[in-house]
């Protein structure tokens, strides 16, 4: 892998691969670009994938945590991917990736699968909870118990959350534990920051699967008419485990629109 230094210093480690108009891909939690990997492969015939690991995990740095770090963490590895460069964000990845176009990154297309806010009450409430008792695990050095909740809050049951204790790479998701409360932060108080978001200038595309949670289904609705420019699509049978072979043509058609359809040619 690559590596270059964010604003503050902390080097953050790349793998770029395929051909053709950049696009980088924003990592949920606990993944790494080895766990975008599948999707990657997919769409490197079209276009050159950068994929990152973020801060705090796999090859990259950590030199503390802020949500401005982890926008200027992602502008480093678009200005390597190169001009013209678009977005697509899983998950909490994907709210990284609205809170960099908010703070100004110049990217004209960005795509999200899902961000996990919560709003209303009751979802508010879910956020807060979860929030507490996931800084009294970390801040009790449980790591094991930080991405035990994490997998309960991402609807993992419970016998499979123990099978996946007796593998490799279990280990794995407990050195990244840490990194939870940096997905945590980037979603606030889980509320839709549509005051914010009314700054992304770049055309989004809101994706949601057909068989996701309806307050998933609702969620990604309610973010994609916040957005200045958003739009929503609905994938058919898939849930919050996107299949790669499913979201890679649709990313790649969005991606590949004609001039026409983003309002290039008068």
């Amino acid at each position: 892998m690559d590596r270059i230094l964010s604003a503050d210093g902390t080097p953050i480690a790349y793998l770029r691969q395929g051909e053709g108009p950049p696009l980088v891909l924003v990592g949920g939690a606990l993944s790494t670009a080895a766990t975008e990997a599948p999707l990657a492969a997919l769409l490197a015939p079209r276009f050159t994938v950068i994929t990152y690991d973020r801060r705090g995990r796999g090859a990259s740095g950590d030199g503390g945590w802020a949500a401005g770090r982890e926008v200027e963490d992602l502008a480093a590895v678009v200005g390597a991917a190169g001009a013209g460069a678009s977005l697509f964000g899983m998950s909490s990845g994907g709210a990284l990736a609205l809170e960099a176009a908010a703070a100004g990154l110049p990217v004209e297309l960005c795509a999200v699968y899902e961000p996990p806010y919560t709003p209303g009450a009751s979802g508010l409430l879910f956020k807060a909870r979860c929030t507490t008792r996931l800084h009294r695990l970390l801040a009790a050095g449980d790591r094991a118990g930080a991405v035990e909740l994490f997998l309960s809050m991402t609807g993992v049951a419970d016998g499979t959350a123990a099978r996946m204790r007796r593998t490799p790479r279990w280990a794995e998701l407990e050195a990244m534990a840490h990194t939870l409360a940096y997905d945590d932060g980037l979603l606030g108080d889980g509320a839709i920051p549509a005051e914010r978001f009314a700054a992304v200038a770049a055309r989004t595309l809101v994706i949601c699967g057909g068989f996701s949670s309806a307050p998933a289904r609702a969620t990604s609705r309610m973010l994609a008419d916040a957005l200045p420019r958003g739009r929503h699509r609905t994938l058919t049978g898939q849930m919050r485990e996107v299949a790669p072979q499913v979201l890679a043509p649709v990313l790649a058609e969005f991606f590949t629109q004609d001039a026409y359809a983003y309002g290039r040619v008068p």
